[in-house]
């Protein structure tokens, strides 16, 4: 009698407390019950239900009516290169930044082809990261640790996603090197590992830094502690991705592969020159689609870049159609652009074609999916995930763009011969940025680029980094 009246006790208890969080918003049984009377299951959904049981979403959702041949020719096309592959790691940005670099090398010598080293550039980005992490513990060393720009120091130290800003920042400052100087580790083609151990290293640092500049009473000289910090991560990337040149012997080969020329020596600043020639920053300009803010404004993006003394990630917002002639005039002239999508939505992969009806959803689930870009983009649903290099598009007679190609960083395998054809459709709906050399610019455009920056976090759901 004992045990049966505990019981009563604990259930009438359970009830009680399954009430009162009912009443702050919780499932009632009332409103389980409402939900449950509102679904009748038909012969069509268990069906369907049957064939999800043992079989991919997108097998199934596969629009059958849209699975034709691509058609391979475009009007306008840049001449091909070599496709490179970022393997399980992050550094799409990096990937389609040389793409463009060394497209550029070979349009201006016309017979030679240069193969950059990611290693290299991947090192003194994640150096430069680290730096970029512990100086900003100390700038905000008088905030309490859930301050929110504390959190976002802590959240990600390091990470692989970048723009184009990192590439123009890390290589004027640090040069280049071809990949026979430095070559790709597996920690480099798998990141996850090396940077989450590094991760708990930097936030150990962090944690040591705010500690002595507020509990302590010696004096200490805070650039000398972070400079041994530092330290310990450049051994921690030695020991993953090797120490970097600071000389090498190298010979250009030409389009056939064939050596041209003896092999001269280089620094890693002089192999820039020759290949990149002048500073990138100051020659380019970043435009995105962000239809929630007033086109033909420029927006920068706070305590976001890959150098402490570098820049900020600074966009003109344009509308589509804009955007679309920047790069169909840069497309003519023969120049790759760094571009940026959400690669994700719409994707048949082993076709490498974007469309909007690759996969039929809302049929197959029986629902729909009704948001625009501009409420993809404020709910998170939507943004710029990943850099690919824009190398072609297809004109209509009335000059409007119909389909667009860009090269991949998945490998040579990978979509169509690794690359990735879009529909214009799918085009306006998830591409969010692109760069553009200053010559494809109008006056117009460049005067909106250079007026004041208005400042955005970067907790914005558009601006995370490319990966």
């Amino acid at each position: 009698m004992i045990i049966m009246k505990k019981r009563h006790i604990i259930a009438f208890l359970c009830l009680a407390t399954l009430s009162a969080h009912a009443q702050k918003g919780g499932i009632t049984a009332d409103m389980l019950q409402q939900i449950r009377s509102g679904h009748t299951t038909s012969v069509a959904e268990r069906a369907i239900s049957n064939a999800l049981a043992t079989n991919a979403i997108d097998n199934l959702a596969k629009n059958f009516a849209n699975s034709g041949e691509i058609d391979p020719r475009f009007s306008v096309e840049t001449p091909k290169q070599s496709i490179t592959d970022q393997k399980s790691s992050g550094r799409c940005w990096m990937f389609s930044g040389l793409n463009v670099l060394r497209s550029r090398f070979a349009e201006r010598t016309d017979t030679l082809l240069v193969d950059f080293s990611h290693d290299y550039l991947f090192f003194w980005d994640q150096l430069e990261k680290a730096n970029l992490f512990l100086q900003g513990i100390i700038d905000t060393s008088d905030k309490p640790i859930d301050d929110q720009r504390v959190q976002f120091f802590f959240k990600s130290p390091l990470s692989d996603g970048g723009t184009f800003c990192g590439v123009a920042d890390l290589t004027e400052k640090y040069g280049l090197v071809p990949r026979s100087a430095m070559p790709e580790t597996y920690s480099a083609e798998s990141t996850s590992r090396i940077r989450a151990l590094m991760n708990s290293k930097l936030r150990e640092q962090g944690l040591k830094l705010r500690e002595k500049m507020s509990g302590s009473k010696k004096k200490f000289d805070v650039e000398q502690e972070k400079t041994k910090m530092l330290s310990e991560i450049y051994k921690l990337l030695c020991i993953a991705y090797g120490e970097p040149p600071t000389s090498f012997s190298y010979a250009f080969k030409n389009k056939q592969g064939r050596t041209v020329g003896e092999a001269k020596s280089y620094t890693p600043q002089s192999f820039y020159e020759e290949t990149v020639g002048g500073c990138l920053n100051g020659t380019f300009v970043m435009v995105m689609n962000d239809p929630r803010r007033p086109y033909h404004k420029t927006y920068e993006v706070e305590y976001d870049r890959h150098t402490y003394d570098g820049h900020n990630w600074k966009y003109l917002n344009l509308p589509m159609e804009e955007i679309e002639q920047l790069a169909i005039a840069s497309l003519k002239d023969g120049r790759k652009l760094y571009s940026s999508y959400d690669v994700g939505k719409q994707l048949d992969r082993t076709r490498g074609f974007c469309d909007l009806e690759n996969y039929d959803y809302a049929s197959l689930l029986g629902t729909s999916f009704n948001m625009d870009k501009a409420q993809r983009i404020s709910t998170f649903d939507s943004g710029s995930t990943h850099a690919m290099t824009l190398t072609a598009v297809d004109l209509a007679a009335d000059g409007k763009p119909t389909r667009w190609k860009v090269e991949n960083s998945w490998g040579a395998t990978s979509g169509m011969n690794g690359y990735i054809v879009m529909t214009n459709r799918w085009f306006e709906e998830y591409m969010f940025r692109l760069v553009v050399d200053n010559k494809y610019v109008s006056e117009k455009l460049m005067k909106e680029y250079e007026q004041k920056p208005l400042m955005v976090m970067p907790e914005d759901p558009l601006f995370q980094m490319d990966e």
